[in-house]
């Protein structure tokens, strides 16, 4: 099994940490990274795990979350220059709560 990524878009932050909450409570996968736009109007969320649980838990948001999310993807096995960007936003709220 390789490591894939899921995103789910979505507006608000209450609604994205109750999207989270539903992916990781479905599925087998965890918090990679979480990107924050317009003063957190807009909010990415990254997970990753193998592709069938990321898949899963992606599915599970988009149809239980608090909002109807503004996009939402898999991407299995990715790129080398997409696990790079995910690590980069990573490190800076990893590095902040240190």
């Amino acid at each position: 099994m390789s490591k894939s990524y899921g995103f789910i878009e979505i507006t608000g932050v209450v609604a994205a940490m109750d999207a989270l909450d539903i992916m990781c409570k479905t599925a087998d996968v965890e918090l990679a990274s979480w990107e924050r736009k317009l003063g957190g109007r807009l909010v990415t969320i990254i997970i990753e795990g193998d592709v069938a649980a990321v898949t899963e838990a992606v599915e599970a948001a988009v149809a239980g979350s608090l909002k109807k999310p503004v996009s939402h993807a898999v991407i299995a096995r990715p790129h080398e220059e997409i696990v790079k960007m995910v690590e980069l936003s990573a490190s800076r709220w990893k590095k902040k709560n240190k």
